[in-house]
C-alpha cells in the first residue's frame, strides 16, 4: 500500500482488505489484522484496522475525532504515538488503518511476569517514553483521559505507543513560564549510553495460552465510562472538560466530583498506571463502582515498605487536588526531573537498541504461511454481514480473541 503525505491519509477499499485475526473487540467496534490483497498478498506488511459499525450511537463522531487526531500526530511522526494511515467509509462501517504493534499491550506484558508486576528499571523505561507521548499530546493541546495499560502497545521494536483517542479532547495549552521541555537542562547521568542500551531482556515469554486464563481470571474487568457531559459535548478548545470519561479504576477525583477537569487528568492517571506496574493492582479499586469513586476522593494510596523515589513519584501524582499534583504547574518537565528519573537522557530513548522485552517475528512468518495456505482468512463485510445472522457463518471462521486480548472497555453512563 502506497502512502500519500500524512496530512492526506490514502483512502482505502474494503473490498481489497483481507483480515487475518481479530486484535480486540470492544464497545465501539473491532481491530483486525489486516492486509492489502494485492499490493501485500503474502501479509508482510499487516497493519491494525479499527471497524466501527455506524449504528452505534455516537459512533460518527468519536471515530471522525480520532481520525482527526491521528491525523494531527502524523505530521510529524512521534515515535511513541501512532500515525494514521489510511480510511475508508462505507454505507454501515467506518473504519482506518494504524500501524501494528506485535507486542500486545501493557496489560498483557506484565501478566507474563511470574509475579505479575515490573521492576523499578523497567518501570522507569516505559514511564519516560509514556510521559514523552503525553507531553507531546498536550503540547498539541489535546488531553488524552484514557490512559491505561491496555491502550499502551509494544512495537516491533521493543518501545511503547499509545492507543485509541476517541475520549481525548481539544483543551487550551496552560500559559507557563516555561512552555517547553528542555531535556539537554535535566541531570544527565548517562545510563542510556552505548554500554547500557542493550538492556538484558528480564522480561520473560509466557505463550499466549498458558497466560489467557491467568489475565482473565487474575484481574476484573473495569468499566470504561461513557462520554456523556453534564453539557453538551463538543471538542471545541476550552480551558476545562466537564465530560465524564475514563476508565473507573483511572478516573480522577476532580471528574468524580465534576468539578471540571484539565490536563492534569493524565498525570492522575500515569499515577495509577505506576502503582499497578509496582503492585499489580490499582490502588483504590472497591467492591462496586460505588466505593471505587469514595476511595478515589478519600482514601490515600497504600505503600509496602519504606518510601523510595518510585513510590514518592506515585504519591505526587496521585495528589488529590489537581493544583497540587506533580506536573500541574509545568507539565511533563516538572514530572521529569523527579528523583525516579534522575538519569535518564531523554534526548536518546529512542536510541535504546534493546528495549527490556522484544516481541517475536515467528508470529510474523506465521500469518504468511497462513496466508499463502488461504487459512483462516476473515472478509471484513461478511464478518459484520454474519452479526446479523449468526448461523450463516461457520463458528470456525469467526475467531476471537483470547481473554487477554480483550479490552476494559466496557462503558457504563454517568456517575
Amino acid at each position: 500500500m502506497v502512502m500519500d503525505s500524512p496530512s492526506s491519509p490514502p483512502d482505502l477499499d474494503l473490498e481489497d482488505l483481507k483480515a487475518i485475526k481479530i486484535l480486540g473487540k470492544g464497545a465501539m467496534g473491532c481491530v483486525f489484522l489486516v492486509h492489502h490483497a494485492s499490493t501485500d498478498p503474502t501479509a508482510r506488511s499487516p497493519f491494525a484496522l479499527k471497524v466501527v459499525h455506524r449504528s452505534q450511537p455516537d459512533a460518527d463522531r468519536r471515530a471522525r475525532w480520532e481520525m482527526e487526531v491521528l491525523t494531527r500526530l502524523s505530521s510529524p511522526n512521534h515515535p511513541f504515538l501512532p500515525r494514521l494511515l489510511g480510511r475508508l467509509e462505507t454505507l454501515h462501517l467506518i473504519a482506518w488503518a494504524v500501524p501494528y504493534c506485535p507486542g500486545s499491550d501493557l496489560n498483557v506484558l506484565r501478566h507474563r511476569q511470574n509475579d505479575q508486576v515490573f521492576s523499578a528499571a523497567i518501570i522507569q523505561f516505559y514511564l519516560a517514553e509514556i510521559l514523552c507521548a503525553l507531553d507531546h499530546l498536550h503540547s498539541l493541546g489535546i488531553v488524552y483521559r484514557d490512559l491505561k495499560p491496555e491502550n499502551i502497545l509494544i512495537q516491533q521494536s521493543g518501545h511503547v505507543t499509545l492507543t485509541d483517542f476517541d475520549l481525548s479532547r481539544n483543551l487550551k495549552k496552560k500559559q507557563s513560564p516555561q512552555t517547553e521541555s528542555d531535556p539537554n537542562s535535566l541531570p544527565s547521568i548517562p545510563v542510556l549510553r552505548k554500554q547500557s542500551r542493550n538492556l538484558v531482556q528480564k522480561i520473560p515469554v509466557v505463550g499466549d495460552n498458558k497466560h489467557s486464563k491467568a489475565c482473565s481470571n487474575k484481574k476484573q474487568k473495569s468499566s470504561r465510562v461513557r462520554p456523556v457531559s453534564r453539557r453538551k459535548l463538543s471538542f471545541s478548545n476550552e480551558e476545562r472538560s466537564n465530560s465524564f470519561v475514563g476508565t473507573e479504576e483511572y478516573v480522577s477525583p476532580e471528574v468524580v466530583r465534576g468539578d471540571g477537569h484539565e490536563f492534569a487528568v493524565d498525570w492522575w492517571a500515569l499515577g495509577i498506571l505506576t502503582y499497578e506496574m509496582l503492585y499489580g493492582t490499582t490502588p483504590f479499586k472497591g467492591k462496586s463502582r460505588k466505593e471505587t469513586f469514595r476511595n478515589v476522593l478519600y482514601k490515600e494510596p497504600e505503600f509496602m515498605g519504606r518510601r523510595n523515589d518510585l513510590t514518592d513519584l506515585i504519591g505526587r501524582l496521585l495528589e488529590k487536588d489537581p493544583t497540587k499534583r506533580l506536573g500541574y504547574h509545568r507539565g511533563a518537565c516538572e514530572i521529569k526531573e523527579h528523583a525516579f528519573f534522575k538519569g535518564v537522557r531523554w534526548d536518546l530513548l529512542t536510541e535504546v537498541s534493546r528495549p527490556p522485552f522484544i516481541p517475536s517475528t515467528e508470529d510474523d512468518g506465521d500469518f504468511t504461511e497462513k496466508v499463502m495456505a488461504g487459512q483462516n482468512q476473515i472478509d471484513i463485510i461478511e464478518y459484520y454481514e454474519s452479526l446479523k445472522t449468526p448461523s450463516s457463518m461457520p463458528q470456525s471462521t469467526l475467531p476471537s480473541p483470547s481473554p487477554s486480548e480483550h479490552r476494559r472497555d466496557d462503558s457504563f453512563t454517568e456517575y
